[in-house]
């Protein structure tokens, strides 16, 4: 069985109506940055990336921001 994981990224911006820009200057984390999690490019995400942007989101569990792909 082949896996990916997807990011929710986009999702959650959508829900809460949040720009990129908003949330670089809400977590710190680049445009750059964001615009890969959003597209579901980046390879390794950093511990400390998944946490800003939770704390962002206000997220209380990881599956909201980072699942297996269905």
């Amino acid at each position: 069985m082949n896996r990916e994981i997807e990011v929710k990224l986009y999702r959650l911006l959508i829900e809460n109506k949040m720009t990129y820009q908003e949330l670089a200057d809400k977590t710190g984390l680049s445009l750059r940055t964001i615009s890969v999690l959003v597209n579901n490019k980046m390879e390794r995400i950093p511990k400390a990336a998944l946490i800003k942007l939770a704390d962002a989101f206000e997220l209380e569990d990881i599956r909201d921001l980072i699942d297996f792909k269905k």
